[in-house]
């Protein structure tokens, strides 16, 4: 055996086992008792378009998140002035950049005005002026400020949604940012799109608020401060929806955003399911105050401007705990449990896009994949053979080493194969033999020059080298920018494409040059069959 072929011949046979052991998963339906501990046992994962399943792309209404900041910069100011004693006439978003405050004389103002300076210094005041009788000043959200929000408001509902999916348990599901402000969504495999779909699209925007006995629903007049809101209820038996108006006050006593869990409960009484929630430290304080403040008040508890529920409140109640209850099933009442502890997106989300990907066709592009991938081989062996004669047998070995490790190389690294995926093997199989072809034709040009076999082989290597680790490395640098920029279906090609760029180096100048060592390294070969 020739020096050095030894190392190379071990290297060799530790990946193909390697390969293989990470394979076992996906080659066997059932892996045996022994197969434990530290023994691989993910296989390869499809992809939507191979094992079907939902593709969402959602668009994140930024621009409500902006408005959604300026609400709570708003709320905050008439706290922290309330706070202080100074009165004021109205505070207010205005608008979908500003907060416009309106006070009864200019000595307020001004003191508001340097409390403003130092409580928001990156928004822009407006000077106070004279508006009929009061004087009214504006705060204003710089341009930077606000794209900083709305970008801040699409990584949140991207971190909302995973938790909410994680929760649903759907497996390798595919949740990625895209462009400005859109999101894209693959649930592989999923059995139930709707629900899911619901799931992801729920704002949850949970809040307590009060209700406003003194003003009836039918109104022809609300005051600012409050709002008109409706209480649905489905009835059981013949299924038919009806509508409670309530005037509730605007403001929200209590928000969604001091919880800690909510779980599924089932009331004994009527075995209506039911979601039972517990506040952290602060939420179960401010509970105990509003419930001891309010008792003998109607609380309504909302939900995206949608009433589950108004009860009275009979008593105080303490230790942070309470209840929604509602016309559920436990499918309902657990979709609202996991979105309640996944929490609100800051900001509504729109569907542009809705594609079910059923499983037949998956399966379908799986088989046209797998035979478009054996006659590429079929008709590679062929060539390869007839051309290059046993030399082309050298090549055809790489090319199967390549399969083999590429296919190993997906299963251990938990890659998800999708049907580019597959292109990109194919595209492969090829590629695994173009080294192959340029190393071969140099090494008929030394023949050509008279040299041995054995020089014009290691002649053939080292003058081919070059070439092809340049046409490798700028294949790679293509597969990483298609990687980094695309969306799933060409990630899956990109990954793909880079893992077999980087086999077929060692495939193509050690994997076969082996092989041929192997076979002239006595020196006695006189002629070279390619």
């Amino acid at each position: 055996m020739p020096h050095g072929t030894g190392w190379r011949i071990s290297l060799i046979g530790i990946l193909i086992l390697l390969s293989f052991l990470y394979l076992t998963p996906t080659l066997v339906t059932t892996l045996p008792s022994w197969w434990k501990g530290a023994l691989p046992k993910d296989k390869i994962h499809l992809g939507l378009d191979l094992q079907g399943g939902t593709h969402l792309v959602l668009e994140v209404d930024t621009q409500k998140a902006l408005e959604g900041t300026l609400d709570l910069v708003a709320t905050d100011l008439e706290d922290t002035l309330n706070a202080k004693t100074l009165r004021f006439k109205r505070i207010q978003r205005v608008g979908s950049d500003k907060v416009s405050l309106l006070f009864y004389e200019r000595g307020t103002a001004d003191a508001v005005q340097k409390l403003l300076k130092d409580k928001y210094p990156g928004y822009e005041q407006t000077p106070a002026v004279d508006e009929g009788g009061f004087i009214g000043t504006t705060l204003k959200i710089n341009e930077k400020d606000a794209q900083d929000r709305k970008d801040k408001a699409v990584q949140q509902a991207l971190e909302t949604i995973r938790n909410r999916i994680d929760q649903f348990g759907v497996s390798e599901p595919v949740i990625q940012r895209e462009g400005i402000n859109h999101i894209v969504v693959q649930l592989p495999g999923i059995k139930d799109p709707q629900r899911a779909i619901d799931l992801i699209g729920k704002t949850a925007r949970l809040e307590f608020k009060l209700v406003r006995e003194d003003v009836p629903p039918s109104s022809a007049v609300i005051p600012d401060d409050a709002e008109l809101l409706k209480e649905k209820t489905t009835d059981q038996t013949t299924g038919a929806v009806s509508e409670v108006p309530f005037v509730l006050q605007k403001k929200a006593m209590i928000t969604g955003d001091l919880l800690t869990d909510a779980q599924v409960r089932i009331d004994s009484q009527f075995n209506q399911p039911y979601v039972a929630i517990e506040f952290n430290s602060l939420g179960a304080k401010l509970f105990d105050q509003v419930t001891a403040a309010n008792v003998g008040k109607r609380f309504a508890i909302v939900l995206d401007n949608n009433i589950y529920s108004a009860p009275v409140i009979r008593e105080r109640i303490s230790g942070g705990s309470a209840q929604i209850s509602g016309n559920f099933t436990e499918k309902t009442a657990a979709d609202l449990a996991i979105v309640l502890r996944a929490g609100a997106l800051p900001a509504p989300v729109k569907i542009i896009q809705n594609v079910t990907v059923g499983p037949s066709l998956g399966q379908d592009s799986i088989s046209k994949g797998l035979y478009a991938g054996l006659i590429g081989v079929v008709l590679v062996i062929i060539f390869m053979s007839v051309y290059y004669k046993l030399s082309g047998l050298v090549a055809n070995w790489g090319m199967v080493l390549n399969v083999i490790y590429l296919m190993g190389a997906l299963a251990a690294l938990g890659a998800t194969l999708t049907l580019p995926g597959i292109a990109a093997i194919v595209l492969l199989i090829g590629m695994s033999v173009d080294s192959n072809v340029i190393i071969f034709e140099r090494i008929r040009e030394e023949l050509k020059l008279g040299k041995s076999p054995k020089a014009a082989l290691n002649a053939g290597y080292d003058k081919a080298f070059m070439t092809i680790m340049d046409s490798h490395v700028t294949t790679l640098i293509t597969a990483a920018v298609l990687f980094q920029f695309g969306t799933g279906p060409v990630k899956g090609f990109a990954v793909s494409l880079s893992l077999g760029i980087i086999i077929n180096l060692f495939t193509s100048l050690i994997g076969t040059k082996v092989i041929f060592d192997m076979i002239l390294h006595k020196g006695t070969i006189k002629n070279m069959s390619i």
